[in-house]
């Protein structure tokens, strides 16, 4: 038989999928080099991308995730009112007092912090920049050594990621919905109690290690400076009254401002958890009520926006819902899936996770294996139980020297350093 003309053969990265998966490869490797940001990469990737895949702007335009958009500028506006009116010193200072100075209890207290300030929706990074001098500090005044202190401050703000507060909290319900993996209505609390375990499970480790080498101290402890939040964060020379708070911009907090706040926040969480109303809008209208209402300025509000968090969020959704457009989740599933084994497939996927996140940032770590998990669910895994692993792969790696919440990534290596002398001079240790 007469042999037809011979078949082209095809690069092997040229269809439009394999060569989303390149350009996704690419941008994550770059987040090792200095002054390269991948929040205004992921646009442009998905821009070309799209170019070579036959789409036009306005087909990658329509990936934007117009609901994370609201989501996590409601959460962060709705925190921002709790910083600016006092507030949060307010909780904070009393979550001090109620130690009595026990040393199990004082060294909870970062731990304590860190969880509550993110589970009502505080960024990790600022809330890691005020755990960590107050950390520092704690340990300097009652004897408590500081790497215990260090560790169990940044797993409380991991371990509070997942409220339903909080942006991963939110980003994990938003996600699963709209990849279809089938999550209960119970599943925000579930996060919210997994990752808080979890959180527990690191610090009770560290604190079994502490007590057994003898280098954590038993019984009461005596402080060597005044309590308070102001005083372990305060530098030299401050008091602990009302213009500390006002040094480092915020205002004193008013009986009728707490109130307020408190009645918003309350009001938040039962509507969104109770009763299913989308978090970012009440965040935003509980903002709005709360600035027209004590007199705040908007501009103060806006300022803490996280907008290049929201700028890394939306352009990354944004290249992934194209890839998932091109099929390149689904090749990348079939690759990694251990036929017969489905959790072990969520284990490679959790390993994968953990080991990227080690070097790049959590939440964009998250959101990119997201896709991978309805291929595990679907071979009967639980989709809680498969969410939140990937979840708790991808921040609990972050107690690391390179992590995204080590104190140099958060506020910078002379401001941290700043706040590090500050509490050891406050805590009476002058370096």
């Amino acid at each position: 038989m007469p042999e037809g003309p011979p078949r082209r053969l095809r690069p092997p990265w040229s269809e439009p999928f394999r060569r989303s998966i390149v350009v996704l490869i690419a941008p994550f490797a770059a987040t090792a080099l200095p002054r390269f940001n991948l929040g205004p990469a992921a646009l442009p990737a998905a821009f070309l991308v799209g170019l070579a895949a036959d789409c036009t702007a306005d087909d990658v335009t329509a990936f934007f995730p117009g609901d994370f958009f609201v989501l996590i500028v409601g959460v962060t506006a709705l925190f921002a009112v709790a910083q600016i009116n006092g507030t949060l010193d307010w909780l904070l200072d009393g979550m001090l007092r109620l130690v009595g100075g026990r040393a199990l209890l004082v060294v909870l207290v970062p731990f304590l912090i860190g969880a509550v300030l993110t589970a009502i929706g505080t960024l990790p990074a600022a809330a890691t920049a005020i755990v960590a001098p107050l950390a520092l500090g704690l340990a300097a005044r009652y004897g408590i050594p500081p790497f215990i202190a260090a560790v169990l401050g940044i797993t409380g703000v991991i371990g509070g990621l997942l409220s339903p507060l909080a942006v991963y909290g939110t980003s994990a319900r938003q996600l699963g919905d709209k990849l279809g993996i089938g999550l209960p209505d119970s599943a925000p609390v579930s996060f919210f109690f997994g990752g808080v375990l979890a959180g527990l499970a690191v610090s009770a480790g560290c604190l079994a290690v502490g007590l057994r080498t003898g280098a954590m101290p038993r019984g009461r402890v005596a402080p060597t400076t005044p309590d308070g939040l102001h005083a372990a964060l305060a530098p030299t020379g401050t008091g602990t009254g009302p213009a500390a708070g006002e040094k480092a911009g915020r205002a004193p907090s008013s009986g009728i401002s707490r109130v307020l706040t408190l009645a918003c926040l309350l009001a938040v969480v039962v509507l969104s958890v109770g009763f299913d109303v989308n978090i970012g809008y009440l965040g935003l209208t509980a903002a709005v009520i709360q600035q027209l209402v004590l007199g705040l300025e908007p501009n103060d509000i806006i300022s803490r926006i996280p907008w290049n968090v929201v700028l890394l969020i939306g352009g990354l959704l944004t290249y992934i819902g194209l890839m998932q457009d091109l099929g390149a989740f689904a090749r990348i599933s079939d690759l990694l899936r251990v036929e017969g084994a489905p959790m072990l497939s969520l284990l490679v996927l959790c390993y994968i996770a953990g080991v990227t996140s080690f070097a790049a940032s959590s939440i964009t770590v998250f959101a990119t294996m997201m896709p991978l998990v309805p291929a595990v669910v679907a071979e009967g895994v639980s989709p809680v139980g498969a969410v939140l692993s990937v979840a708790l792969a991808s921040v609990l790696v972050d107690v690391n020297p390179l992590g995204i919440r080590r104190p140099r990534n958060i506020v910078g290596g002379s401001s941290f350093r700043g706040s590090y002398r500050s509490a050891r001079v406050t805590a009476g240790v002058i370096e």
